[in-house]
């Protein structure tokens, strides 16, 4: 199977990122230059494109993660910062809204007891959402700001 064939089957399952996919496709690669010249092709065909990855991750983890997570997600698959940063300051004006609706998603209802508050501030946070976010929404103040 040839280079290319090996990529577009990738591409057809889902969106990645060129880094990502380059990783995938070396150990089939002949050397650098065939690797890089089919990378090149998909981007030119529009096959390929890291905004376009960018923005399937960012609309596959908004509505279960903050933004910790998908910044550090979206770094790992080999993305520029600006990039990276564009997406995540959309994310950022709605994260408390996120955060609050997966809250109520999973509990429903403030913590009775602390070890129960523990468990939904560490459900959040590993989430990704920030501590001063996770306070507001457990300690269940109401301010949408």
């Amino acid at each position: 199977m040839s280079l290319k064939a090996r990529a577009l089957r990738h591409l057809a399952r889902r969106e990645y990122s060129r880094a990502e996919l380059e990783r995938k496709l070396e150990a089939h690669a002949r050397d650098r230059q065939e690797l890089d010249e089919v990378l090149d092709a998909l981007v030119a065909a529009g096959l390929l494109s890291n905004e376009r990855f960018a923005e399937s991750l960012v609309h596959r983890r908004a509505l279960r993660f903050g933004v910790a997570t998908v910044r550090r997600e979206m770094r790992s698959h080999g993305l520029d910062e600006a990039l990276v940063d564009a997406h995540v300051s959309a994310l950022q004006q709605t994260e408390l809204a996120r955060a609050r609706a997966l809250w109520e998603r999973r509990f429903g209802r403030p913590p009775a007891s602390l070890a129960e508050r523990a468990r939904q501030t560490r459900f959040l946070l590993a989430r990704g959402f920030s501590a001063d976010l996770v306070r507001r929404i457990v300690g269940g103040e109401r301010d949408d700001d």
